[in-house]
């Protein structure tokens, strides 16, 4: 099983996706400092969307189709959701 996944930074306004088989390990890694991009950036990373596919196949897919236009769209209707402290529909 495989999460798709996508973080949210308030301090710098930006959006991370990705997809893992182990996603609270990789949620852990996002948050230490690192010389990847979520590990270079002041501020707290916070789980706005997952969703689970059963082969790694299928997770590189839905993550390239939420890190096109559309699919940022969506992502972001999340983040919206968030910061207003309500639920997305």
């Amino acid at each position: 099983m495989y999460t798709v996944y996508a973080i949210y930074n308030l301090v710098i306004d930006k959006i991370y996706i990705g997809q893992t088989s182990q996603l609270k390990r990789r949620l852990r890694e996002h948050g230490k400092p690192s010389k990847h991009f979520t590990g270079k950036i002041q501020g707290e990373w916070v789980l706005i969307y997952q969703e689970s596919v059963a082969t790694r196949s299928e997770a590189l897919k839905r993550e390239k189709q939420l890190k096109s236009y559309r699919g940022r769209k969506f992502v972001k209707q999340f983040i919206i959701n968030h910061t207003l402290g309500s639920s997305p529909e």
